[in-house]
């Protein structure tokens, strides 16, 4: 079997990812410090694939430490990296904090990759690069606008810095997979999104309204230029998302790219505002949400979908589940998580 390292793994996309990996012939070990993220995911990832994961409680900003994980490790075939802060408010308000972590940890990644010859690098990249387009939907040759946020800014420089790196490198190639904005959880519900504090992302916030963790939910805006005012946003399962990246992974493994470094949208292709997305959730619950109307938020971008047509052809990536999906098993994961006051009780109310 093929080693692929994941960083990041314990979070949302990256356990999500480690399953998809599995299920499909990989071995992995995972890098997490669980700055923002439990172990305890790692244990619903063993009960659906069968496996204890390894990972490895490093900050990757620290290079030593970072160092010491490839010297343990050989023949690692390839790195998804997932590892990095990614709250957009936050980053507004604590910009430093985001270049150094985002950054840094990616640099330190790729000199290890450098140094230990590693051929394959995928880079969990975002939306957020092209800030807000001239024209949706973006395909991967939409010049990117100024980033809305510090957030979207490391997206932007960790981009640039991979490209330069694969140009100067001669034996490494980097997929950059810009994605739009995942939701849901696994349909076994034994893994999904921990959120640590307030939720900075809608769907986790409609479910944590629904279930009373969140007494009221704002809506952040209504006199935006789209069809009901609210933001437009591509909503694309969790797993869909994380069978891109195996996918990608096996696209260099079996040398089907040309180029040392190559662009995937990854979205729905489909623009859904964020009072249809509280439309949909109140259907599939059958719960009327509590939601008022606020003010615009510094760093959102007024609407942004995907045109995906490029992963589809080169990857053979094809995403599977429907808007009414990802907010059933999103529904069922805060369910469960309320359920569970082993996750709910613990590491979660030290963090509110």
């Amino acid at each position: 079997m093929q080693k692929i390292l994941v960083t990041g793994g314990c979070g949302y996309i990256g356990s999500h990812t480690i399953v998809d990996l599995i299920e499909n012939g990989f071995e992995v070990i995972c890098v997490d410090n669980n700055a923002r993220s439990s172990s305890r995911i790692l244990e619903g990832v063993e009960k659906i694939t069968g496996r204890k994961i390894k990972n490895y409680k490093v900050d990757l900003c620290n290079y030593d430490d970072t160092f010491a994980i490839f010297q343990e490790n050989e023949n690692i075939a390839g790195i998804i990296h997932f590892a990095a802060y990614k709250a957009v408010g936050e980053s507004v308000e604590q910009p430093l904090m985001y270049f150094e972590n985002n950054l840094l940890s990616l640099i330190n990644l790729l000199k290890c990759v450098q140094e230990f010859g590693i051929p394959y690098f995928v880079f969990s990249s975002s939306c957020t690069v092209y800030g807000n387009p001239d024209s949706i939907p973006v395909t991967e040759l939409t010049p990117p606008k100024p980033a809305e946020s510090p957030y979207g800014y490391t997206k932007q420089m960790g981009e640039q810095i991979i490209n330069e790196f694969a140009k100067a490198t001669t034996h490494s190639k980097c997929i950059l997979l810009r994605y739009f904005n995942p939701v849901g959880a696994h349909p076994s519900i034994l893994i999904g999104e921990m959120i640590l504090g307030r939720p900075a992302n809608l769907v986790p916030a409609i479910t944590q309204t629904a279930i009373g963790r969140i007494p009221l939910m704002t809506v952040h805006g209504n006199d935006y230029n789209t069809r009901d005012g609210s933001c437009i946003r591509d909503f694309i399962h969790v797993c869909d998302i994380a069978h891109a990246h195996t996918l990608g992974l096996k696209y260099l493994l079996e040398k089907k790219g040309t180029k040392k470094c190559e662009v995937f949208n990854l979205g729905t292709g489909n623009g859904v505002t964020v009072l249809e997305a509280i439309r949909a959730f109140e259907k599939v619950s059958g719960i009327r949400l509590n939601y008022t109307i606020g003010p615009r938020r510094t760093g959102d971008v007024i609407a942004i979908y995907a045109n995906n047509d490029l992963a589809k052809r080169q990857l053979g990536w094809q995403p599977q589940y429907s808007l009414e999906d990802m907010m059933a098993t999103a529904w069922k994961w805060e369910q469960k998580l309320k359920a569970d006051e082993k996750f709910y009780n613990g590491k979660f109310s030290e963090l509110n």
